[in-house]
């Protein structure tokens, strides 16, 4: 299933997209030939039974801003056992665990530095596999990283070999319960591209994990209307995903980070409202953002139109007869009201049941978390737990 390394990988765009189509069909078909493909479907189905209730650990080994860096200390205790026993109490059944793939591949290149690394993240995946969770391993970069697999053939070689060891490493433990995530929102601007280089690393992965199922994603930010540009890949054995952050208006409101004036804005109600996003809307500087804001109001943002987007994602995979799962949704907690941010997640949450798409809500205990004074007992907000349809545990 994988290319020759060293091999040329940009190719116009008619031809690699006429290669890659060729290539998917050709495989498929050999595939059903000899029984596979009907049976890794079914694998996959299966395994995406462990993926209905889930959390994000981020800031663990990927998203680690502080000076120190990725260090033995921080490895140690940012997540503990306390924390994963507490996520199995509250009813969530798997964990995506966020992994910045640079520091390891970094650590390949130190002698020793590479099995150091391991022996961290082994400890985080057993901890999280014997308190019965599920775990998705999340490859998740920063964006100059994105950037390199965009114009790189040679980077993409270099993390194909690295997800291959990865993938390996991993591939005794638990194939029911061990999830490999291909890339965390790929920031991809040509769709084909994402196409091929997606199709390689998955390649990869099998090559080393047989058995595990395989998390592939749309060429972007993995929003829905990027899943529904996007084609199965030739292994059977994948579930599709997507994100939820809808209206980015809403749940990103005082983020410092996405489109400027976002910082700007608090109070923003949901359901929308013309009359509370006129009130906001005097907070922003800039005409053309002010409309933004107008018009959040104006289109009147509820769970009937929460629905209408996720409709298409549904729509999508029952087309093309593959498992789907939502692994981010959430609401920046700084400036949203905290009725309005459970009703979103509420609305977000039960369109995703309806349609039997599992999910997992960004995150467990950072800016959108589940849980709050991780600085000393780390602490569920009870109704939040409520609006993902959980149950507060006892002591809590």
């Amino acid at each position: 299933m994988g290319t020759a390394r060293g091999a040329q990988f940009i190719v116009p765009l008619h031809f690699f997209a006429a290669a890659v189509i060729f290539l998917a069909t050709f495989l498929v078909v050999a595939q059903a030939s000899n029984g596979q493909t009907n049976s890794d479907l079914a694998a996959a189905r299966r395994h995406a039974g462990h993926l209905q209730h889930g959390i994000n650990l981020s800031e663990w080994f990927a998203q680690v801003y502080d000076a120190k860096g990725y260090t033995k200390e921080h490895f140690q205790t940012w997540d503990t056992a306390t924390d994963i026993a507490l996520i199995k109490s509250a009813g969530f059944d798997h964990v995506r665990l966020s992994v910045n793939p640079q520091p390891m591949m970094d650590a390949g290149r130190r002698r020793g530095a590479s099995d150091e690394y391991f022996g961290y993240l082994d400890a985080a995946m057993k901890m999280i596999l014997d308190a019965g969770l599920a775990v998705e391993v999340d490859m998740h970069p920063d964006s100059d990283f994105k950037a390199k697999l965009a114009k790189e053939d040679e980077f993409v070689e270099r993390f194909s070999d690295f997800w291959y060891m990865v993938a390996h490493h991993y591939s005794s433990w638990d194939s029911d319960r061990i999830f490999f995530e291909i890339l965390n929102e790929p920031e991809m601007r040509d769709p084909y591209r994402w196409y091929g280089v997606e199709t390689k690393l998955a390649a990869a992965i099998r090559r080393g994990a047989p058995s595990n199922t395989i998390i592939a994603a749309g060429a972007r930010w993995d929003d829905d209307d990027d899943l529904v540009f996007l084609e199965p890949l030739p292994d059977p054995n994948v579930v599709y995903v997507f994100h939820f952050y809808e209206p980015h208006i809403f749940t990103h409101q005082g983020a410092t980070w996405g489109s400027y004036y976002w910082k700007w804005l608090k109070g923003l109600h949901y359901p929308s409202s013309p009359e509370n996003a006129a009130q906001v809307a005097t907070l922003v500087p800039e005409a053309r953002d002010h409309m933004q804001v107008i018009r959040y109001g104006q289109d009147h943002w509820d769970a009937t139109r929460v629905e209408a987007e996720i409709n298409q994602a549904g729509d999508w995979a029952k087309q093309h007869g593959v498992p789907l799962v939502c692994n981010e949704f959430g609401v920046f907690r700084t400036f949203s009201d905290p009725q309005d941010r459970s009703r979103w997640l509420t609305d977000v949450r039960t369109a995703l049941e309806r349609h039997n798409i599992g999910w997992a809500m960004w995150d467990y205990s950072g800016s959108f978390g589940v849980v709050t004074n991780r600085d000393t007992k780390a602490k569920l907000d009870e109704v939040m737990v409520k609006a993902l349809g959980l149950t507060m545990p006892a002591g809590q």
